[in-house]
């Protein structure tokens, strides 16, 4: 493996090196690998995603009130919190770190992370493609000193740059004054944000300190920012090279013999067949993000219309062992559109946007080969995304909103909300024009005691979107068949509607999860479900009973049942 990625280096050095650099101090590799899966994951695992300082109240420490919400919220419902990189830092609302071994003091410190990760399992960034133009490593590379004058990627203007994949609108190189003269050093996200270059190995022994420093410090799951775009090869797409899959292999390999069980997820968002490969050959990450669950989980919602959603789920294969999805709906970044590449048409995404926009929501744009600029994603609040459908806004927006909560949380993977979603939170408008930053209209900072207050009030819209999306998850997390690695079987049941049978791993359990994705009220025999004969079939969400051989099933718009053959 490192013979392969740095084929001019000593591997028995480098070997040694590697062990020296992830297993410092008193840790020590197990004896045998760890298998992940039924070990470290199962139904009842889910996330909640959020920065830092989603909640504040201008007294208190941020981390200190993500702590009370989640112990006084979602205790016993969500088991596990992605906090997006709480590190010092100078832009992209905490991507271009600073420093990766202190915790930004704007909102606490390491004892604040490490009180949240003894409760919730702690997923933590590794931004480890590029960091700050402010960071101390890149004032050390502008001056020549060692061994940070090899740290970043440089390139000539003059270089074939034409086939680099880029996901920015902005120029690739920036041009720097440094000790050793003028350079040009390699930005593919902002010009604030100085790649890394890979192909010294001292870099990738400084992220294997960083790493295990985490890991000490509470962290469980690593979340690979950024992770296709590492190395870099002039005259290639600079996305995916062999070199970066190595890299995530050897980190796998390292998780897998530690002590503490560490999960590995990459951040990939390219189209799905790109983002699969993230899976290697069970040897590289543990989970990957479903990229392309949500622009098609929006489509199929907008348009009242599951065929593409359905293809694209008869298509997936199941998770490998050891390996799962990892299922959201929103993030802190929107609603990607190259995960939609060679499932949505032009036309199709362009409607799905017109739609959104007419929302309220904001498009970034990213940069291709030819110069041209095409849609990269789509910047919305999920729930003011969901308003209508493709003909204008309508009264449904809840039922359609929780119908995508419902699809999430009953797909094979583990599901994660972010926690604008959880609270239903509106377009931030004034966020936008305050920073100039599409992306900030879904990074909406609340006031604590408002949101408490909103919470408390059982008529607002977040009180009735958070307590019906809680009473759905703590469902969710009893159901042996909602395993992360229960078989899935995709069900044909028209246009309207999205099912799937998922069946525990024992087989003793069975649930059709099927959802209508549109305005209209369907109805299907029951006869058109497998439910085996001598059983006692319900819905797990109304609760009522289903019988198995005689009778209709009626689904109202956007209506969706986890009808099962037994609950836990």
């Amino acid at each position: 493996m490192l013979s392969s990625i740095y084929p001019d280096y000593d591997v028995g050095e480098l070997t040694n090196a590697v062990i020296s650099a992830y297993w410092s101090g008193e840790s020590r590799p197990r004896r045998r690998g760890r298998v992940a899966g039924n070990t470290i994951w199962s139904e009842k695992d889910t996330y909640v995603i959020t920065y830092g300082n989603s909640l504040v109240d201008g007294e208190h420490k941020p981390l200190d009130l993500l702590y009370d919400f989640l112990n006084r919220y979602l205790k016993g419902t969500i088991k596990g919190v992605h906090i997006l990189p709480y590190f010092p830092f100078t832009s992209d609302d905490g991507f271009a770190v600073t420093d990766y071994y202190t915790v930004n003091s704007a909102l606490g410190a390491w004892e604040d992370i490490q009180r949240i990760a003894g409760k919730f399992r702690l997923m933590s960034d590794l931004v480890l493609n590029h960091c700050s133009s402010q960071s101390v490593w890149f004032s050390e590379y502008l001056q020549g000193h060692e061994p940070y004058d090899r740290y970043f990627f440089e390139a000539d203007p003059a270089d074939d740059l034409t086939n680099v994949v880029r996901p920015r609108a902005h120029p690739l190189l920036r041009e720097v004054e440094t000790a050793n003269g003028s350079k040009h050093v390699w930005c593919t996200f902002s010009h604030d944000q100085i790649d890394f270059d890979f192909s010294n190995p001292e870099v990738l022994l400084e992220f294997l300190r960083i790493m295990r420093f985490h890991v000490d410090r509470g962290v469980r799951t690593i979340r690979l920012d950024a992770v296709a775009f590492i190395w870099k090869e002039i005259g290639t797409p600079c996305i995916h090279l062999r070199q970066t899959h190595e890299i995530v292999r050897l980190m796998r390999l390292l998780a897998d013999y530690s002590d503490e069980a560490v999960v590995l997820i990459t951040e990939t968002n390219v189209p799905n067949i790109e983002n699969l490969s993230y899976f290697g050959n069970r040897n590289e990450a543990h989970a990957i993000y479903n990229f392309s669950l949500p622009p098609l989980i929006l489509q199929a919602l907008l348009t009242g219309n599951s065929t593409h959603l359905n293809a694209w789920q008869m298509a997936m294969p199941p998770a490998q062992r050891g390996c799962c999805y990892f299922n959201f709906t929103a993030s802190h970044d929107g609603i990607g559109l190259r995960p939609a590449e060679g499932l949505l048409s032009d036309e199709e995404i362009t409607e799905m946007i017109d739609a959104v926009t007419g929302f309220g929501g904001k498009v970034s744009m990213r940069r291709m080969p030819d110069g041209k600029d095409r849609p990269y994603e789509m910047n919305v609040s999920l729930y003011d995304a969901m308003k209508g459908t493709c003909e204008g806004e309508d009264d449904y927006n809840l039922e359609r909103f929780l119908c995508s909560q419902a699809i999430a949380m009953a797909l094979e993977g583990i599901p994660a909300f972010y926690i604008h979603s959880l609270l239903a939170t509106p377009n931030d408008i004034s966020g936008v024009e305050k920073t100039g930053i599409n992306r900030a209209i879904n990074r909406h900072r609340w006031n604590y005691p408002d949101l408490q207050q909103k919470l408390a009030d059982g008529t607002s819209r977040q009180a009735i979107a958070f307590n019906h999306i809680k009473r759905m998850i703590g469902i969710r997390i009893r159901q042996p068949a909602f395993h992360p690695n229960a078989t899935q079987f995709t069900l044909q049941l028209g246009e309207q509607l999205f099912g799937f049978w998922r069946q525990s791993t024992d087989r003793e359990q069975s649930i059709f999860a099927i959802h209508n994705v549109s305005d209209k009220t369907v109805t299907i025999p029951s006869m058109s479900l497998n439910l085996i004969g001598g059983a006692d079939w319900s819905d797990l969400l109304s609760g009522e009973p289903v019988r198995a051989f005689t009778g209709d099933i009626e689904f109202a718009p956007y209506q969706c049942r986890w009808i099962t053959n037994g609950s836990a």
